[in-house]
């Protein structure tokens, strides 16, 4: 099967071991062969996507539960919250290799790449979270990320300045902050779960790298200014807006400018 076609296949599952199984499957095979980048998107590829389980719930952000991780349930929630990102971040990703047309064959591996390690921090999560007696979905989720991959799923830039530069560089800055907490509560089981951030922290950097490189790509080919043309697509899609503090170290190496990085300090000063 053409590599693409099977991330849309694994982005349809709506079993979350097959679409792990499924994605790590077509990350083995797009390896071992080349990968075409003839247009593949036909009438009727969008039915099914994404593949979710009935469970967990989906509400609104506000309603999802917030809990002390300070009690095991606390920390469990907290857990299931995370887990529940980096699903999402699965289809994200086997979406971007999927949708777009007319990119570079190092896109598709790029994005096929980052839905394999995706998929890693999931099951490791996922494994930690039934450790703790729970599994994924016995707590509510919220649609945020999967929100703006509808919003921008007609526009490769602003995709790529959407998501993996926007909400998904939110969790550089996140992280720390919930490894500081999990490490005040000093738990084997919040320890562990400090660990495991501590990999999904290394690898986010290079996931949003990915999507700062693809985005100044497309605004060169397209004769675009990085940095207007995101102002533009912030305001036109209505992203969430930034917040401090920014976990700047982290952004330097996932690839945003010093012009960038000076900006978020200005922000987080209040003077813009």
């Amino acid at each position: 099967m053409h590599p693409r076609l099977g991330a849309l296949a694994a982005l349809r599952l709506t079993d979350p071991d097959l679409k792990v199984a499924a994605t790590h499957a077509t990350v083995a095979q797009s390896i071992l062969h080349p990968m075409p980048t003839e247009p593949i998107r036909t009438e009727g590829d969008e039915a099914g996507v994404p593949g979710r389980p009935e469970r967990p719930l989906r509400v609104s952000a506000t309603e999802v539960e917030k809990r002390s991780p300070f009690t095991t349930e606390g920390r469990a929630a907290l857990i299931h919250s995370i887990c529940h990102i980096e699903f999402n971040a699965i289809n994200l990703a086997l979406d971007a290799a999927w949708r777009f047309d007319g990119m570079p064959e190092a896109y598709y591996r790029d994005w096929l790449r980052v839905a394999d390690e995706e998929a890693q921090h999931f099951m490791l999560l996922h494994d930690h979270l039934r450790g703790m007696g729970w599994s994924y979905g016995d707590f509510t989720g919220h649609d945020g990320l999967w929100n703006m991959c509808e919003k921008t799923k007609d526009d490769v830039v602003a995709r790529m300045a959407l998501v993996p530069r926007t909400l998904e560089a939110r969790g550089l800055d996140a992280t720390p902050l919930i490894q500081a907490k999990l490490r005040r509560v000093n738990t084997p089981d919040a320890l562990a779960a400090c660990a495991i951030l501590d990999i999904i922290l290394r690898d986010e950097v290079g996931h949003v790298a990915i999507g700062n490189r693809w985005y100044r790509w497309l605004c060169e080919r397209q004769g675009l200014d990085p940095i207007a043309h995101y102002r533009v697509l912030y305001r036109r899609h209505e992203a969430p807006r930034l917040k401090a503090p920014f976990n700047l170290e982290a952004r330097a190496r996932a690839g945003f400018t010093n012009e960038e990085l000076q900006a978020l300090t200005a922000h987080s000063r209040g003077e813009n």
